[in-house]
């Protein structure tokens, strides 16, 4: 493929995760809209109109990854496009809470067809030689794309309804599928056969998981629902190991874990959207209630996360080959974690400009983060592998994304207290940024020390 028609094709595939990922973000902002509508939702159905998506997304992107290596990326791409307008659509003119909800899940299977087979595509498209800074940009994209989510849909709705925002979705997805339709290049089928059975245990071990973590803050983690489901999710991933070691065609080959290096990487992803998502959980309040931004105010405060991810993103590579890939991830986390630790000091009297700077700090570090840790794990896994290996990345950025809501959820409920609500909310974000700045530092250590194991066991 000529330069200009693959640098067509990495703005459209960079569309795509954009418009995935930030929808992840943009509906907390409709919170405060949902909650005031027609439609009543209770609390519990509530924190399900926001993490339906995210849940079905997670689930599913492996075997959407499996998929596409079997039938064609770029078909499986073109019907996870369709079934996210279809799903859009049919949020926005939801009549109730259930239709709502089934909005969402259609809206998630699309996404979960849409994010491994866009950079699937895409290395299809592209020569050996390049395929280092291709996924250094894409992964930028799954940083930049939560941003922008808070942007546009802060944007969109200054129109005043939260069904603007799953409206503007639909066009969106039908341009981009038609312009993938246009330049994408069709690539090789592998004749590999699907795993049915692995990938339902998958699955369901995937949702009892995330149903724990999701009700976790709402119904309390002793629960009943939430014990059930981890206890669950236990059981169904010792049922899925047995299952794929003895399949002849595994979906996710769990002896691939073996490898240190992917283990740490994994991890690292999955760190590194705790402590984004955490934050875009916080931030959308905090400015609001402690600041006083309107909801458009409130989607542009975030942008000083970007700057960082758009001016460095392509420096990481070279910077990481340079000074080494344990360094680099060090510095990430340090850098991530120094930003969230800054973040909890901010209060009502804490000037935009400090916070700002602090977002800035956090932003280097996802920008060292993303193309690294995606590297490592694309490189893990061999060429007819590679919509397994975009899922594996995507199902670990969104049980991150997950974790991070529910555990500053968890500790803001917990650490909320004051003379009035506004002291009480900053009181509770600012312990629960603290806990996750300390997380991810204590896992920043773990993921370096794992990547270190992995690279002695190289050199021997």
């Amino acid at each position: 493929m000529h330069l200009e028609k693959r640098t067509g094709l990495l703005t459209i595939v960079c569309a795509c995760v954009v418009l995935v990922i930030g929808m992840v973000a943009a509906v907390n902002l409709a919170v405060p809209m949902l909650a005031a509508s027609a439609l009543h939702p209770s609390a519990s159905a509530l924190v399900w109109i926001v993490d339906t998506y995210v849940v079905v997304f997670a689930c599913l992107v492996i075997p959407a990854g499996a998929a596409g290596d079997r039938f064609g990326r770029k078909g499986v791409l073109l019907a996870g496009l369709g079934l996210f307008a279809a799903g859009a659509l049919l949020s926005a003119v939801a009549p109730d809470v259930v239709p709502l909800l089934a909005g969402r899940a259609l809206t998630g299977v699309g996404a979960a067809a849409v994010l491994p087979n866009s950079l699937a595509v895409l290395l299809h498209a592209v020569p050996p030689e390049k395929r280092a800074a291709t996924i250094a940009t894409w992964a930028s994209m799954t940083g930049i794309g939560g941003v922008l989510g808070n942007v546009g849909g802060g944007l969109v709705l200054t129109a005043g309804s939260w069904r603007w925002l799953f409206a503007a979705a639909v066009p969106l997805a039908l341009v981009t599928a038609a312009l993938v339709a246009r330049t994408a290049p069709v690539s090789s089928r592998h004749d590999r056969a699907l795993d049915p059975l692995g990938t339902v245990l998958l699955v369901g071990a995937s949702v009892a998981l995330l149903v724990g973590i999701v009700q976790g803050p709402e119904a309390g983690w002793g629960s009943a629902v939430v014990v059930t489901g981890f206890a669950g999710a236990v059981v169904l991933f010792a049922a899925w190991t047995f299952v794929e070691l003895r399949a002849a065609h595994p979906l996710l080959d769990p002896r691939l874990f073996r490898i240190a290096g992917l283990r740490s990487a994994c991890l690292g992803m999955t760190t590194i959207f705790f402590g984004m998502f955490a934050l875009f959980y916080v931030n959308a309040s905090f400015l609001q209630y402690a600041k006083g931004f309107g909801v458009l105010g409130t989607g542009l405060g975030i942008i000083p996360l970007t700057v960082p991810i758009i001016a460095g993103g392509r420096h990481a590579g070279p910077l990481a080959r340079r000074i080494g890939l344990d360094t680099t991830v060090a510095l990430a986390f340090a850098f991530v974690g120094g930003g969230l630790l800054g973040l909890s000091t901010s209060d009502t009297t804490t000037p935009y400009a400090g916070y700002a700077a602090w977002l800035v700090v956090t932003g280097i570090g996802v920008t060292l983060a993303l193309p690294t840790l995606s590297g490592v794990i694309a490189g893990s896994l061999p060429p007819d592998r590679a919509g397994v290996g975009t899922g594996l990345q995507a199902t670990t950025r969104e049980f991150g994304s997950a974790l991070g809501v529910a555990v500053i959820g968890t500790v803001m409920t917990a650490a909320s207290h004051g003379p009035d609500f506004v002291t009480a909310f900053v009181a509770g974000a600012d312990a629960g940024l603290r806990v996750v700045g300390i997380v991810v530092l204590v896992l920043g250590v773990l993921v370096v020390a794992e990547s270190k194991v992995s690279q002695g066991v190289r050199t021997r």
